[in-house]
């Protein structure tokens, strides 16, 4: 091991086990999660490291404690996905999750060399750069940017603002539909910043997805970079025919 890499805590493996208890299934909104004495046993450390796994938990908005009660998990990761079309709104709608976004910065800058490779221009032509929070239930659960070609959508941002929605304002640019035409999926440590937004812990696990969508026309629409919080969705391939 790199002497420099950050060893990770009793506490913080254990946190991650109970948090993947809730990801598979095992415990659901609104139960109630084992004594500190039962997991203590369960993991073979005192109630002090149980206490600190929870507290994080906690802080993550995963569980919630009820004085003299217990611990009871306050959420599951959001069910995500991964399709042709993909809505992010409708998404969680469907999961009966209560759906959100937080505008973190708009711009018309110059694109980088991916960018312009993904939407078909030459580096350092002219993109809307469009960066936001998507919340479940108001708990960010992606952190995303959204790129466009600045010359073929020159309202974009306008509408943008207007509309808190990618999709209306490409409705209102002309383009009325639009899918996925590449998707890659890998994982990371969270950065400072990503961990800020997201609200969970620096190096704490995200997973990145990479995507290009296009138009009817099979013209590229948009590149998007997302970062999900790792312990709070479930993302689903669906082979979607239309």
């Amino acid at each position: 091991m790199n002497r420099f890499q950050k060893k990770t805590l009793v506490w913080e493996k254990i946190a991650r086990a109970l948090t993947a208890d809730i990801t598979d299934g095992r415990y659901g909104p609104g139960d109630k999660l084992p004594t500190e004495a039962e997991l203590a046993k369960r993991f073979e450390v005192n109630r002090h490291t149980i206490r600190n796994a929870l507290k994080d938990m906690a802080e993550n908005g995963l569980v919630f404690s009820r004085r003299g009660s217990g611990v009871y998990v306050s959420q599951t990761p959001a069910e995500y996905p991964l399709g042709k079309r993909v809505r992010f709104h409708n998404n969680l709608e469907k999961a009966g999750r209560s759906p959100g976004k937080e505008t973190l910065s708009i711009e018309t800058r110059a694109a980088d060399p991916r960018e312009a490779h993904a939407l078909g221009l030459k580096v350092g032509d002219a993109v809307h750069s469009y960066e936001a929070l998507s919340l479940a239930d108001s708990e960010p659960i992606v952190m995303f940017r959204s790129v466009f070609p600045a010359d073929r959508f020159p309202d974009l941002l306008d509408h943008i603002t207007y509309s808190n929605s990618v999709t209306e304002a490409l409705r209102a640019c002309g383009v009325e539909d639009y899918t996925r035409a590449s998707t890659r999926i890998s994982a990371r440590r969270a950065t400072a910043t990503q961990a800020h937004h997201l609200r969970i812990h620096e190096g704490d696990p995200v997973v990145l997805s990479v995507a290009i969508n296009v138009d009817p026309e099979g013209r590229p629409t948009e590149y998007g970079v997302s970062w999900f919080a790792g312990d709070r969705v479930t993302l689903t391939l669906t082979l979607d025919a239309d």
